[in-house]
């Protein structure tokens, strides 16, 4: 395991179980770095958006992957979890809605953590 870093890695999970090893490969890198220490922002856009939902990650599967709702809880617990306001309005989906620890917020909000000091971006 790595100790606490200076950097914070911001992660934006633009797909779904439309697009699912792009969907796991966003949430395998965000749970790996926050359980390396890695300070970790995982943003939740597009079809990744219903993952904010109580048991949606649940019902993914993809073989041979870590399952969903594990790597999503290694990132609450230990990091932010964020569903796009737009995204998340086209879906119906309110603040109230979302599993407790996740926060919705948009584009400024996403563009400030990605440009702050120390910050890599990633999206899948």
């Amino acid at each position: 395991m790595l100790g606490p870093m200076a950097r914070t890695l911001v992660v934006k999970a633009t797909a779904g179980a439309d697009a699912p090893e792009r969907c796991a490969q966003a949430f395998t890198v965000a749970a790996a770095a926050a359980a390396s220490g890695v300070e970790v922002s995982l943003w939740l856009t597009g079809e990744s958006t219903w993952f904010a939902l109580p048991g949606r990650a649940e019902e993914f599967d993809l073989p041979h992957s870590a399952p969903l709702a594990e790597l999503l809880h290694v990132v609450l617990t230990t990091g932010t979890v964020t569903a796009c306001t737009q995204c998340a309005a086209r879906r119906e989906i309110g603040p109230d809605d979302v599993l407790p620890g996740v926060r919705i917020a948009g584009a400024a909000v996403f563009v400030e953590e990605a440009m702050a000091d120390g910050a890599q971006a990633l999206v899948y």
